[in-house]
């Protein structure tokens, strides 16, 4: 894969140390990290205005749910995953049917996600 056909992802994340290594893992799928933020509000400016293929959500970021940030991904068609440690219940029930990664993340679950996303 040359690097301008890598799939630029956007990574909403505010634990440290899950952002490394999720942005680890996409760089060893080949994907380009476009942004990595740890603010719901700066994840929705970037949700609107960023070109990236998908993003990976945590839903909680510090007390804010991220679920602003997956309107503005949807209201463009740009796909997204929820990364969360709290299951099904803790995304917003509209948003349910959206693909969710439990934490701890498992690599070969993570792998299969970005390649359905951005083939």
């Amino acid at each position: 894969m040359t690097e301008t056909s890598r799939r630029r992802v956007l990574v909403v994340e505010d634990e440290p140390i899950v952002a490394m290594l999720v942005e680890d893992l996409l760089q060893d799928f080949g994907c380009q990290i476009a942004a990595c933020v740890t603010t719901a509000e700066e994840a929705e400016e970037l949700a609107r205005e960023m070109d990236i293929d998908f993003a990976l959500l945590d839903v909680n970021l510090g007390g804010t749910m991220s679920f602003g940030v997956a309107d503005a991904l949807n209201a463009r068609g740009v796909p997204f995953a929820f990364l969360t440690g709290y299951g099904v219940q803790g995304v917003r029930a509209d948003l349910r049917e959206s693909i969710i990664i439990h934490k701890p993340v498992d690599p070969d679950r993570l792998k299969s996600i970005v390649e359905s996303l951005a083939p």
